[in-house]
């Protein structure tokens, strides 16, 4: 990674097997600490895992209140399902929350629901609700024609698109996002086609960091990013390189060394993703034993000085 490219950390709540006040607790706690910059939620309507009966709240809703309840924070959802609500009505809403933070939504998008052979939650969630699985070839191309309207919807006064999935006619979005042209826009996959659409639309490209995915994979998956955006004449530097990563809150040495080695692949925007139920104090102590220690390590790397924020004693 190179000098000009700072990196990031925030936290991500799986809205799960918990409630509002405990991820608005760990939210507007996050909201007062200076290291913790962005925060997220997920886009699924049941459980990935434990009792698929739990409670589940929905992401944009939950959004849109924390949205309300925080002052600093970069916020969105990491990332939303394209298979889920209307591309159009997807860019309102998301025109909505950006204007309820007032400029402070990260537009996270992926694929969604596609056919996968061996997977059983996408069709258990999907059935559930009544959505569509896709192939996913299908599946990219429709995710390219929703990054097309949304750029439309966000500085157009009234559009038609006539695309292969999505027909609209007389479309307007008022008011307009805080964010001129609108907010970033954060596309998450890493297959080779979604990884084109990356390329052509994305200001930042979001892959599930370790368990799930190696950090050899993702710097491999990285490089493929890179040659499609050569391909079509785009600097590929312009493209925040970002992922999610679990924390563990017995081992945070192990944490810290798995960020580093993100970091050391080119990835600048990091999303801890803690596990449920939050310990008192989470935000705080993630900050500490996590952000501050690897900040510091990276500036040292760069040989320059970490000009820190004073650590608290907070514990989980």
């Amino acid at each position: 990674m190179t000098d000009e490219k700072r990196v990031s950390f925030g936290l991500k709540t799986v809205p799960a097997h918990t409630t509002y006040d405990e991820i608005l607790r760990v939210w507007q706690e996050a909201d007062s600490v200076p290291l913790i910059e962005h925060a997220w939620l997920w886009d699924h309507m049941l459980p990935l895992m434990g009792d698929p009966g739990g409670p589940i709240l929905e992401g944009w809703t939950l959004l849109a209140a924390l949205a309300a309840r925080t002052e600093r924070l970069r916020l969105g959802v990491m990332v939303t399902s394209n298979r889920v609500r209307p591309p159009a009505v997807l860019a309102k809403i998301a025109a909505t929350v950006d204007v309820i933070s007032g400029g402070r939504l990260v537009m996270g998008i992926g694929v969604g629901g596609t056919h996968q052979p061996g997977d059983t939650l996408t069709p258990r969630e999907y059935d559930a609700y009544g959505l569509t699985i896709v192939p996913p070839a299908e599946g990219v191309q429709r995710l390219a024609e929703t990054c097309a309207i949304f750029r439309r919807m966000w500085t157009e006064d009234v559009f038609d698109f006539e695309g292969r999935f999505y027909r609209l006619k007389g479309t307007r979005c008022e008011p307009k996002p805080v964010q001129r042209p609108g907010p970033p826009l954060m596309i998450g996959g890493w297959g080779d086609r979604t990884l084109r659409v990356v390329a052509e639309h994305a200001d930042v490209w979001n892959v599930p960091g370790p368990p799930h995915n190696p950090v050899e994979y993702i710097a491999e998956r990285s490089a493929v990013l890179d040659a499609h955006c050569a391909a079509i004449g785009r600097d590929p530097a312009e493209i925040t390189r970002s992922t999610q990563m679990t924390v563990s809150y017995d081992d945070p040495a192990a944490t810290r060394a798995t960020a580093l080695e993100l970091v050391g692949a080119g990835v600048t925007h990091i999303a801890l993703n803690l596990r449920g139920p939050y310990p008192k104090d989470v935000a705080h102590w993630a900050a500490e034993h996590v952000i501050e220690p690897v900040l510091e390590e990276v500036a040292a790397g760069r040989g320059r000085p970490w000009s820190g924020h004073r650590r608290t004693e907070a514990r989980p």
